[in-house]
């Protein structure tokens, strides 16, 4: 086999040679051999390891897909993750003062989407390995909270009974206060037998919720989650951040930003992550596309104590962003999907609102819709970087803007 240079990583952590060659699994600096297929290498053997190369806490990583970093130490992967938001940045233009990384502990994710297949012998569930719909079982996986670790056994269980001998279980798992809070996808029709037979189990197996597609089967208990003051029952399967955390850090950051403003609207608001405890201190007008969160949202806000006044809008800001002069704000907190806000950004450029909180999960659209504001005379004062996906590519963000 040829001998490679490993040069640096990809965005999505795998080790490149030249060529570009994507060798997954390795760090810059190391020699390794393997044979070409493609764009990538295949049968890859660490000739030369690199200083940041350790073993992999979990006895699954070599098999599992989950993760992806476990074989570099933590102060690498850190410190690569900080890289990647700052060359985005530069790619832009723009230099900017960046604050030590905040990175989720372990065993900390209290949300993971689950695989599920039914076998000869009963089923099995776990993540996929990589680059293949070959389900890898992980009963001691590193990365899920202890007591979502149990949703792994119920997606087994759902399996059963409900997923056909050659089809597969996506079942979304989310821990609330409650119990589980189960949503699957790719199972079985509902018909009125079924349906009762998943709620009994659902009753059995004590958990909070289960939903089938998209059809809520029993609500054992409120499976709420904690957003401030406030207790918000998400619709089924509705974004949440991957842990505590991560929440917390993301939220300390926006916070901060807004400081003392007294009039503040979120865009992309979700069920209330930042809207609701913002309300806490200001008034707070919450805009996001899909219309049950803003009922959940709405509903957590009018059964808490002691928060200031929050309305609600159900608005596509992608089609349909609010106007440059209908942003009367002291603060606008941003908390976009992967592909950004180029649209509302424009706006944002155009309007005088005097702070902005940005949160993102892409460095590359952040950088983009960083840039739009600055031509726009805003300021990037700093970025803070949050690793709430441990041993995975995926970097969460909060930069402060100012209006010059």
């Amino acid at each position: 086999m040829a001998e490679f240079q490993i040069n640096r990583l990809g965005h999505q952590g795998d080790g490149i040679a030249d060529g570009p060659l994507f060798a997954p699994l390795t760090l810059p600096g190391e020699t390794v051999s393997g044979e070409v297929d493609g764009t990538q290498l295949r049968d890859i053997r660490v000739v030369t390891p690199s200083d940041d190369r350790v073993k992999p806490p979990c006895r699954h990583f070599k098999a599992c897909g989950g993760c992806g970093l476990q074989h570099a130490s933590d102060t690498f992967v850190a410190d690569w993750k900080v890289d990647v938001v700052r060359h985005a940045l530069a790619a832009q233009g723009i230099v900017t003062e960046f604050r030590p990384i905040e990175t989720s502990p372990v065993a900390a994710r209290r949300r993971a989407s689950i695989s599920a297949r039914r076998t000869k012998k009963g089923a099995m569930a776990g993540f996929h390995q990589r680059a293949s719909d070959v389900i890898v079982e992980i009963p001691d996986c590193q990365v899920l909270h202890p007591d979502l670790k149990p949703a792994l056994d119920v997606a087994k269980q759902l399996a059963v009974i409900g997923a056909s001998r050659k089809g597969e279980l996506s079942v979304t798992a989310t821990l609330a206060p409650e119990g589980l809070d189960i949503s699957v996808a790719g199972g079985k029709p509902l018909d009125g037998p079924f349906q009762s037979q998943l709620a009994q189990e659902a009753q059995k197996m004590g958990l909070a919720r289960l939903t089938w597609d998209d059809e809520v089967i029993a609500t054992c208990f409120p499976p709420w989650q904690p957003m401030g003051k406030a207790k918000v029952t998400p619709p089924p399967g509705a974004f949440l951040q991957a842990t505590a955390h991560g929440e917390e850090a993301l939220l300390r950051a926006a916070l901060e930003i807004v400081g003392d403003a007294s009039k503040v609207v979120d865009l992309f608001a979700g069920c209330g992550t930042f809207s609701l405890p913002l309300a806490e201190k200001a008034e707070v007008h919450a805009v996001e596309g899909i219309r049950s969160m803003m009922k959940a949202l709405d509903q957590g806000w009018r059964q808490a104590q002691g928060l200031k006044r929050v309305t609600t809008e159900t608005r596509d800001l992608f089609r349909n962003p609010i106007l440059a002069q209908d942003l009367r704000y002291d603060a606008v907190v941003i908390d976009p999907p992967r592909a950004g806000a180029e649209a509302q950004c424009i706006e944002l450029a155009k309007s005088k609102v005097p702070t902005i909180a940005f949160v993102s999960c892409n460095p590359v659209t952040f950088a983009r819709d960083a840039a739009t504001l600055i031509r726009g005379d805003y300021k990037l004062h700093w970025v803070q970087v949050v690793d709430q996906f441990r041993w995975s590519p995926h970097i969460e963000m909060v930069g402060k803007f100012t209006r010059v």
